[in-house]
């Protein structure tokens, strides 16, 4: 079954794109994967996308509105995808845009993506899942993240007998710990590139701190490091996810403002990558992992990673998924097309011991529609009886 799988995350960059065969065989699921692509969003549209985000105010027409576009845009994705695919898919999965994501008191109560899929599907003219969060947030979960049904399946615990973890580093840092004769467990850390991307939005002008150079240029403020260090959501336990209805560009502001002292802006990215290192590595010391994969846009900033690699020295190794075979930067994209073949066989792909959910939930919509298209159709009807 060859599936087309899209993903746009919390850096909102762009959009990645995969094309990926599944061949079940017997217990294990072959994963074949047959290209993937990374195509960006022009400025506007990153400025449409930050503009909407929280703690920004909006309108259900500047909502609408963005939905549409985003929905043009993952059509283009998709057909690309179908091109890395030779020309044919079966479905393809397009989790969209997440512009919210509603937490009370530690609950996920709601959460919310855009990106049209009708759009979607118009273009390519196969199934397309969307909406995969919801079914997990209806269980009771936190609807994020989903990436460790992938993660567990990949790290087979039976072919280790230490714990090992798969770590992404996107907007957002996600944990997945897989270890033998324990459930697997997965949360989001805290932000990887997400108030990185903020401070070089406002101070470099940039949509990023290009591998880091600004920040391995600059010293770490002791003093704004402990400020961020205490925010709450640290010392949760899990499960717990969050995005940038935290992590924005204010909550930055908010802690440059209460030191009272001017931070030279590479001393903030300085600091703010020895944030994301230290609370990644405090998760894997605290889960006593042998072994961390990483993926995700942070493995490309050398700095960032050579911190990480220097906090696990002597106690866990840092390697990517390449040397898995799932390239890096594609590996959400992949685990989402994961998520779609588990969602045609009717299987679920929420792991209820990451996200908190009272059972495991079969995750998205379909449109236009699911796994029963390849059934038998009865001939349009012309008229309807209703019978007493």
């Amino acid at each position: 079954m060859k599936i087309v799988g899209l993903m746009s995350g919390t850096s909102y960059d762009g959009v990645d794109v995969v094309a990926a065969e599944f061949t079940a065989d017997g217990d294990t699921l072959r994963l074949r994967p047959l290209g993937h692509r990374e195509l960006a969003y022009p400025d506007d549209l990153r400025a449409e996308i930050g503009a909407l985000l929280p703690p920004a105010a909006t309108t259900v027409e500047a909502v609408c509105r963005l939905d549409n576009r985003l929905g043009e845009v993952f059509a283009e994705a998709a057909a690309a995808g179908v091109e890395l695919a030779g020309g044919t898919a079966d479905a393809v999965v397009s989790p969209g845009q997440t512009v919210f994501h509603w937490v009370e008191d530690g609950r996920v109560r709601g959460t919310l993506q855009l990106g049209a899929p009708a759009r979607v599907a118009a273009r390519v003219g196969v199934p397309v899942l969307h909406d995969l969060r919801s079914a997990d947030v209806a269980a009771g979960g936190q609807g994020a993240p989903l990436v460790p049904a992938f993660d567990a399946l990949l790290l087979d615990p039976a072919t280790g007998a230490a714990p090992r973890a798969a770590l992404n580093l996107g907007g957002i840092a996600n944990l997945t710990v897989v270890a033998p004769g324990a459930p697997v467990l997965g949360y989001d850390v805290g932000p990887a590139n997400a108030l990185l991307d903020a401070a070089a939005r406002r101070f470099l002008d940039r949509p990023c701190d290009v591998d880091g150079a600004h920040a391995a240029a600059g010293r770490v403020h002791e003093a704004l490091l402990a400020r961020l260090l205490a925010e709450p959501y640290y010392a949760a336990p899990p499960p717990k996810s969050t995005g940038k209805e935290l992590f924005h560009g204010g909550y930055l502001d908010a802690a440059l403002a209460a030191l009272g002292e001017p931070v030279a802006a590479d001393d903030v990215l300085a600091t703010l990558t020895e944030l994301t290192a230290r609370t990644v590595a405090d998760a894997c010391d605290r889960h006593r992992v042998t072994e961390v994969v990483a993926a995700g846009g942070g493995v490309r900033n050398p700095t960032l990673r050579a911190r990480l690699a220097a906090l696990g020295e002597g106690r866990w190794r840092l390697r990517t998924t390449d040397e898995l075979g799932v390239p890096a930067q594609a590996k959400e994209a992949y685990a989402f097309a994961l998520l779609g073949w588990l969602s045609w066989h009717g299987l679920p792909g929420a792991v209820p011991s990451v996200t908190g959910a009272s059972r495991a939930a079969v995750l998205g919509s379909w449109t236009p529609a699911g796994p029963s298209v390849a059934a038998p159709r009865p001939p349009a009807p012309r008229r309807l009886v209703v019978d007493a």
